[in-house]
């Protein structure tokens, strides 16, 4: 079996992908960023900060390994189980509550560990609205929307709701994406990227 073609996308290129993405995401007005993918909502925050306000918007991380293998994970489950490794706490139904929120992701691949997110995440925040009286459930729904930095145009296993606003930075084949914040040797890593760019122009 041949090794599947690698794509090494440098800082600069992510940047630049989510400062495009985020004038449609303002849109959506998020008030709460949920990270998958740590760095592109750090960088997501900076577009998104309100100008007259400079308010920051809050980032809630939360850990998902869907093709890491971790301490008591086997074999079986990598690639096909998501695995939780980080939630937002025993409250998230209340952190939650009536926010507009916003998941960033690097990549969709199969589309599993997205649907993991949401799913989980509306249950946290069901379980909370029970709690109040039904007058008041409509008002403190939360509203989700998903924003990858790059979704892969492949069949997916996972899905999402037709309601939950979906947003890619670019949309590419199905390739092995290295992206430079798991470079051990960043130089190299922008060297190649160059050298693959300069053979596509």
């Amino acid at each position: 079996m041949s090794e599947p073609e690698h794509l090494r996308v440098t800082y600069n290129d992510v940047h630049n992908l989510i400062r495009k993405s985020a004038e449609k995401i303002a849109e959506f007005k998020p008030d709460m960023l949920i990270a998958i993918g740590f760095f592109p909502a750090r960088v997501m925050r900076t577009f998104l900060k309100h100008p007259q306000s400079k308010k920051n918007i809050p980032i809630h991380a939360i850990g998902l390994s869907l093709y890491e293998s971790l301490p008591d994970t086997t074999e079986e489950q990598i690639g096909a189980e998501v695995i939780r490794t980080q939630w937002l706490g025993p409250e998230s139904g209340k952190v939650l509550l009536g926010r507009r929120a916003l998941i960033v992701d690097e990549i969709d691949d199969s589309r599993k560990t997205l649907q993991y997110a949401v799913t989980e995440l509306q249950k946290d925040v069901e379980r909370e609205l029970l709690l109040l009286p039904e007058a008041e459930r409509d008002a403190k729904r939360t509203k989700f929307a998903v924003f990858v930095v790059h979704n892969k145009l492949k069949p997916k296993l996972g899905s999402l709701p037709a309601e939950i606003p979906y947003y890619a930075g670019d949309e590419i084949e199905d390739l092995w994406l290295d992206y430079p914040w798991e470079a051990q040797d960043i130089e190299e890593h922008d060297r190649l990227a160059s050298l693959a760019k300069q053979k596509t122009t």
